[in-house]
């Protein structure tokens, strides 16, 4: 199987799943947004990652309220698909995402940190002088 196809396919599924999902009317699906859809080389099963916003309660109800509505996605998007087989949905939270906060969280606590440094934003970051020093050793 085309590695070109596998991608094009991957990111028509994410697109249709997005806007699926989008007008499901389950009460437990908060805010969702499908950052990225993995298709198994067979392309038997779409591996559909989702970020959540919300705490770890929220996600998990979030989380089976997808899954449960994984057959209706499925035949919604046998309908929009052109493909022999429609690949089984299955619902992932993107970890990635919480690295990603993670390491955003971390930058903003260190910039505050190298501002209140002395010296800071005094021009002379990199440690080489201007040289206006007086060097006796250079007459």
């Amino acid at each position: 199987m085309s590695g070109r196809r596998n991608e094009r396919l991957s990111e028509g599924i994410r697109e249709d799943v997005a806007r699926i999902v989008g007008q499901l009317k389950d009460p437990r699906i908060g805010f969702v947004t499908v950052t990225r859809v993995d298709l198994t080389p067979d392309l038997r099963t779409a591996h559909v990652h989702v970020g959540i916003l919300g705490g770890g309660a929220d996600r998990e109800k979030t989380l089976a309220g997808l899954r449960q509505a994984a057959g209706f996605v499925r035949r919604e998007l046998g309908r929009r698909l052109h493909v022999r087989h429609t690949p089984e949905v299955a619902f992932h939270y993107d970890e990635g995402l919480d690295a990603t906060d993670r390491v955003a969280q971390l930058l903003d606590e260190v910039r505050p940190a190298a501002e209140a440094e002395p010296g800071a934003g005094t021009g002379d970051e990199d440690g080489v002088g201007d040289g206006d020093e007086d060097h006796e050793d250079e007459e």
